[in-house]
């Protein structure tokens, strides 16, 4: 089995990418995050997505992208959560589907966790991150524990190890998308970028269509 499927997250140094993404609608509930739904200029994301594929042991590709940018003028941190919502061309009523949001003119959705819990979530590092740069913080193997109670999540982050994904510039950081993780504020005087792409397995249930890059 594929290391980020038993341990949640994989870490594969200096993956120096390119040309990765061309500038999308602004979206996202972080001050800073950018949507990045236009890829076509890519000539590279095929090749991509099949390595990513092989090192996930799944046939997956992208269905999302967010430019976060943390620096002075656009600053925050998140407390810990599970990532939930998927993102989608149009709302549809479907069972199982909801509650549904609209971020800066884009549909969101949590969908059923087995959807999420088949995800992977990819963040390119475009800035170095130290522990003063606000690393991603997870807890390793918490996405086994399935759909988390938010009353339940500082009880499980105290009694687990706290895990800093710490990166150089280029590197890129591979997990579960339903794992547990958090992230400060960035210190005064430091940028930290980081392009995030959800890969997903399959195409949604009809008539839903994944937002797409």
């Amino acid at each position: 089995m594929a290391p980020v499927f038993m341990a949640g997250w994989l870490r594969r140094s200096s993956m120096r990418l390119p040309g990765f993404w061309r500038n999308g609608r602004t979206a996202g509930p972080e001050p800073g995050s950018r949507e990045m739904p236009d890829w076509r200029g890519c000539s590279g994301r095929k090749r991509r997505s099949a390595r990513l594929a092989e090192l996930a042991g799944l046939p997956v590709r992208p269905v999302r992208a967010v430019l976060f940018d943390k620096n002075d003028r656009a600053d925050w941190s998140l407390g810990w959560h599970q990532d939930r919502t998927i993102a989608v061309r149009a709302e549809a009523d479907l069972p199982g589907f909801g509650p549904w949001t609209v971020k800066q003119g884009i549909c969101h959705v949590e969908p059923p966790f087995a959807l999420i819990e088949g995800m992977l979530t990819v963040r390119i590092h475009l800035d170095p991150v130290d522990a003063g740069n606000a690393p991603l913080l997870i807890v390793p193997g918490s996405h086994r524990l399935g759909r988390i109670a938010v009353a339940d999540v500082d009880a499980i982050v105290a009694r687990a190890p706290v895990f800093s994904c710490l990166a150089d510039t280029g590197d890129v950081w591979i997990y579960r998308t339903p794992i547990l993780h958090a992230s400060h504020a960035a210190r005064p005087g430091r940028r930290r970028r980081v392009l995030q792409v959800d890969y997903a397995a399959g195409d949604l249930p009809a008539p839903l269509e994944w937002l797409g890059i």
